[in-house]
């Protein structure tokens, strides 16, 4: 066989593996929208708001479990109509989206608040941004952070009562450069959060990054820099992930992980009410 020959076999491999990787991501994604046809009262609805880089957006399998509807969990699609929520509920990045922590957040909410609440969750976090990206309003992969936090903002007033900030992020700032700035950031940056929702007591609940990085000693000086700055803030609170496996990447959260952050997150929200 010729060099051309097998660089010809190399190419067409490398298309059906590619396309085989794609097929697997996507195999359980659903394959209908349902709209909600009649919005529940305004005063009747949480609102919660999920924001970061790609662990937050979902990187994980979405599997049949995750594309069951509940009629008290809604999102929004990309022109901000109301559907009922299912994964992945993140829709910015089409060719990288997966579960995400949303739904398993509000299935485990759902057990502890009353009956006639629904929760609106609205998907904000973009793979890849870093802190001071979304300080700077940065576009990054074709999203205005902030102006796109604050669309999603107007569009959780509209329909409901803003209750708090999930924010998972801190993989794009684990560098030298980064990690001293990264305390004083966050707190800048919830400001700017609860300016935009004014309301400056907003509870923000911020997920740690993971213990199984090939860069562990930066991300774990990030996730000091995220303790640091919820002992000076008594309205932060700083969800454990140490024990989460990555799907292996050595990046992203496997889809059991996702699922147990979203437990964490729900509980660290019923404990912060109570």
């Amino acid at each position: 066989m010729t060099k051309k020959n097998i660089l010809c076999v190399l190419f067409i491999f490398s298309l059906f593996s590619w396309n085989n990787i794609q097929d697997n991501r996507t195999k359980y994604f659903p394959v209908s929208v349902e709209p909600v046809e009649s919005n529940p009262a305004k005063e009747n609805v949480w609102v919660f708001l999920l924001a970061g880089q790609s662990n937050m957006a979902g990187r994980g399998f979405v599997e049949p479990q995750d594309t069951l509807p509940n009629k008290r969990i809604v999102t929004i699609d990309a022109a901000g109509r109301l559907i009922y929520a299912k994964e992945p509920l993140h829709f910015y990045e089409p060719t990288r989206n997966g579960l995400d922590c949303g739904c398993s957040f509000a299935n485990t909410l759902l057990k502890h608040i009353p009956d006639n609440i629904t929760i609106l969750l609205l998907p904000t976090a973009i793979g890849g941004s870093s802190i001071s990206q979304w300080l700077g309003d940065s576009s990054y992969r074709g999203v205005k952070l902030l102006t796109n936090f604050c669309d999603k903002v107007a569009i959780g007033k509209k329909y409901g009562q803003i209750k708090a900030v999930l924010w998972h992020q801190g993989e794009s700032d684990a560098n030298k450069t980064a990690i001293p700035l990264y305390k004083d950031r966050l707190a800048e940056l919830f400001t700017v959060f609860r300016s935009t929702i004014q309301n400056n007591q907003l509870p923000v609940f911020v997920g740690e990054l993971g213990s199984y990085s090939n860069n562990n000693q930066n991300w774990q000086l990030i996730n000091q820099a995220i303790h640091n700055n919820s002992l000076q803030d008594a309205n932060v609170s700083v969800i454990n992930t140490h024990d989460f496996i990555h799907k292996g990447d050595t990046v992203h959260f496997n889809s059991e992980g996702q699922r147990l952050l979203g437990e964490r997150f729900a509980e660290a929200y019923i404990s912060k009410i109570k």
